[in-house]
């Protein structure tokens, strides 16, 4: 159901996602239409080589982060199409809704809601995803929120959890699971979700934050026969190391960067973890990332999801197999009742201080279930 106080093209508020230095603005329209943002004086729009987009129910346009941050506010402005013709489109009168927008200004305390594996389900996620109420500084939804890529449909969920958690006034961070790559429209992906240049690792810096999101892709091999030979992800995490060789290249400008006080990794499979056949895989391929970025980044948090478990990961636990490199925070699983009805989810609020991270595991009435404490290292 579309909110009241939204224009009736729009079903959901925008999602501002953060990539790199800019934001991606992006709606899902419920009919054909032209879209942009405005933001001070300047507006952006969502166009192909100069043809306005408007087929597709996803919209999206890319905006400086320091220009958004310094207004705080943007316009989204919409065109529905009537009919897109040869000559003379035609059109209905445009509409617009002025949102306002809350950059992660804070030095310390800054507020993250985790969410993943809720697998097409929003319900129970979005209300745990309510934890911090306005005082939350950034979402991040780490992969597997829709169940399968069987459908272009099946996106919507990406942007509903956004809205009913940001309302559009909110950062948030997406990360691609293992699940999105499964279905007809999963190369699509790239298409409904934030990405640099079509890439889905990438790093993002909001304030004093700075993070690394990395895809692992797949959790088998790739001639596993449940995949029908539709995956490459062995050559996709060649690349991706090689990213991270970028990276740490263009340290002064990433993590090193003057005024980054904090250094997180996003990643919806922990990789720290041997799991077992057959999904042990890449193992010389992860120990290698995770030795570089130990070395060169030292990131502070790992945040991941995929177990279907919560739980903080230290040095020489269980989940700790490779080489240690940094805490893991592992947060989101449904609760199911005896006749497997989902019941309840579980997600997780981080926030980050000076000298350490508050970890909580909070429930759909927003309760905390437990709560952890992790040191932060300078």
């Amino acid at each position: 159901m579309a909110d009241s106080s939204l224009p009736s093209v729009l079903k959901h508020y925008p999602a501002v996602f953060a990539v790199g230095n800019s934001y991606r603005i992006s709606v899902y329209t419920q009919k054909e239409a032209f879209f942009s943002v405005k933001v001070g004086n300047t507006e952006y729009s969502d166009h192909s080589n100069g043809i306005l987009r408007s087929k597709d129910p996803v919209h999206s346009v890319t905006v400086p982060m320091k220009e958004l941050n310094f207004y705080k506010e943007y316009t989204v402005c919409i065109r529905p199409v009537i009919k897109r013709l040869p000559y003379f489109t035609k059109t209905a009168s445009p509409v617009s809704i002025k949102i306002p927008f809350k950059p992660v200004e804070k030095l310390e305390g800054i507020k993250i809601y985790h969410l993943s594996d809720t697998h097409g389900h929003d319900k129970y996620s979005a209300m745990a995803g309510g934890y911090f109420g306005d005082e939350l500084d950034l979402l991040v939804l780490n992969g597997d929120i829709i169940d399968h890529s069987g459908d272009v449909k099946n996106f919507e969920i990406i942007y509903k959890l956004c809205s009913d958690i940001t309302a559009g006034q909110h950062p948030c961070v997406f990360s691609r699971g293992n699940h999105d790559l499964r279905g007809s429209a999963a190369e699509e992906l790239e298409k409904y979700t934030p990405t640099d240049g079509g890439k889905s690792y990438f790093t993002f810096r909001l304030g004093v934050l700075w993070g690394m999101v990395l895809d692992c892709g797949e959790d088998k091999p790739d001639d596993h026969e449940e995949y029908g030979h539709s995956i490459s992800c062995h050559e996709f995490r060649l690349e991706e190391e090689r990213f991270i060789d970028r990276v740490i290249e263009n340290a002064a400008d990433e993590y090193a960067a003057p005024g980054v006080k904090y250094r997180i990794i996003i990643s919806h499979n922990p990789f720290t973890y041997l799991h077992v056949p057959p999904f042990d895989i890449e193992q010389p391929l992860y120990r290698s990332w995770i030795w570089k970025l130990r070395r060169e980044v030292k990131p502070q948090l790992l945040i991941s999801g995929h177990l279907h478990q919560t739980a903080v990961v230290f040095k020489g636990e269980k989940l700790d197999n490779f080489e240690y490199m940094c805490p893991v925070v592992i947060g989101s699983k449904y609760i199911r009742d005896a006749k497997n009805n989902v019941t309840d989810f579980i997600g997780c609020g981080i926030a980050l201080y000076s000298n350490y991270a508050a970890v909580d595991f909070t429930d759909s009435e927003r309760k905390c279930v437990e709560r952890r404490s992790v040191n932060i290292i300078k």
